[in-house]
């Protein structure tokens, strides 16, 4: 991370926010080891910044929540044992990745006393969310919301992800560049903010690109066991590769379900396909070859990853995905904006979101995800994508 950043007095009070905030090692990996049962069982400390967000803990998009809750503890419990001025309190609540559920999570967070948030893990509740947070003027990083509704008409939600459009667009570029294909058959989901907004956006620029798209098909949340339809027309049409713009479920049935039929293009896929390796029950042998972008590698060996990626394996008994890491970074940025803006875990919230508003357009931040990372006055992030294909069961870069 650049030196920039100006550090904050440690006071007198520095060993009662370690045992506040996570500073036993034996409590890492989680936020609720200490509980107090009037803030929802999360541990308490007066001179921590709370900070907290809603996810998906439960239900079919769990991996995804489990993992950013899991990766922004992991930094928080880092920097906590650093003994700095910056100490933070986590906490998160379960939104099932429903936007009725994650108003009432982030209501439930407010109550708490939500000081800073990591937003929502999913684009479509973070659509929701979007207005109470601006409504509040309580700030937001989300890990992995990447629609540009999450951002759209607001001015304190930004994203550490790459949003909808900037995925859409790399991937159509990505795939000439690297000649993966000439005839592209699309099966997308349509009542997905993510997927579609994805799909928008590659089609305009394979059009741009003269990259033929020969079927694009779509399914719902609702229609998503059975792509018979789907594949048949894609095989028909004679696509060479199939892009996937959805989550790694669905494109767990459709490798299966092409595979039976005989039908084998190239597969490229996006962040959400990251997970499919972990999904139980799936034959991860029908995966390979499949290539995506993300902005994370957990086979990189650069020092932070493979720390990250130990870290990780040891309290959580997984490999970390793109979600995790994103999660991680959210929380190094805040320290990095915090420190660079002189804020205090006593000040409010609205203090915090004013100062996080004026401040991350203006930092610059090296994390797992992405070196020279940059934000906007929009809250869009600017980072490179890596292109990965996995290969013998794990990501290799391309």
């Amino acid at each position: 991370m650049k030196k920039t950043l100006s550090m904050l007095l440690a006071g007198a009070m520095l060993a009662s926010v370690l045992s506040g905030c996570g500073g036993d090692a034996g409590k890492q990996g989680d936020a609720d080891k200490t509980p107090d049962a009037d803030n929802g069982g999360a541990s308490t400390s007066a001179a921590a910044f709370k900070i907290g967000g809603t996810g998906p803990l439960t239900g079919d998009n769990a991996i995804y929540g489990n993992a950013a809750k899991n990766g922004a503890q992991i930094a928080v419990d880092e920097i906590n044992a650093e003994g700095g001025a910056i100490q933070f309190e986590l906490k998160y609540e379960d939104d099932e990745s429903d936007p009725a559920k994650a108003e009432n999570a982030y209501n439930a967070l407010k109550d708490w006393g939500l000081q800073l948030s990591l937003g929502t893990v999913t684009s479509t509740p973070g659509a929701a969310t979007n207005v109470l947070h601006n409504e509040d003027r309580i700030f937001a990083l989300t890990p992995s919301a990447s629609s540009p509704d999450v951002t759209a008409g607001v001015d304190n939600v930004y994203q550490m992800c790459f949003a909808d459009p900037n995925q859409g667009t790399a991937s159509a570029q990505y795939i000439v560049d690297q000649k993966l294909g000439s005839k592209i058959g699309v099966i997308y989901q349509n009542d997905s903010n993510y997927s579609q907004g994805v799909y928008n956006t590659f089609k305009t620029k394979a059009d741009e690109l003269g990259l033929e798209i020969v079927s694009a098909t779509t399914f719902t949340k609702d229609s998503s066991n059975d792509f018979s339809v789907q594949i048949g027309e894609a095989k028909a049409a004679g696509a060479d590769l199939l892009f996937l713009p959805i989550y790694y479920q669905p494109a767990s049935l459709i490798l299966k379900q092409a595979n039976d039929t005989g039908f084998a293009p190239k597969v490229f896929g996006i962040d959400g396909m990251d997970g499919i390796l972990t999904l139980e029950g799936f034959d991860t042998s029908l995966a390979e070859g499949v290539m995506l972008l993300t902005p994370f590698n957990a086979d990189a060996e650069d020092e932070r990853t493979k720390k990250f990626v130990e870290t990780y394996k040891t309290q959580f008994g997984d490999v970390p995905n793109q979600f995790a890491a994103d999660a991680y970074d959210c929380i190094y940025a805040y320290k990095a904006a915090l420190e660079a803006a002189g804020c205090t875990a006593d000040m409010s919230a609205q203090d915090l979101c004013e100062k996080m508003v004026a401040t991350f357009p203006t930092i610059t931040f090296d994390g797992l995800t992405g070196e020279g990372v940059t934000w906007d006055e929009t809250g869009a992030v600017s980072k490179s994508p890596k292109g990965m294909v996995i290969q013998n069961g794990a990501y290799v870069g391309m």
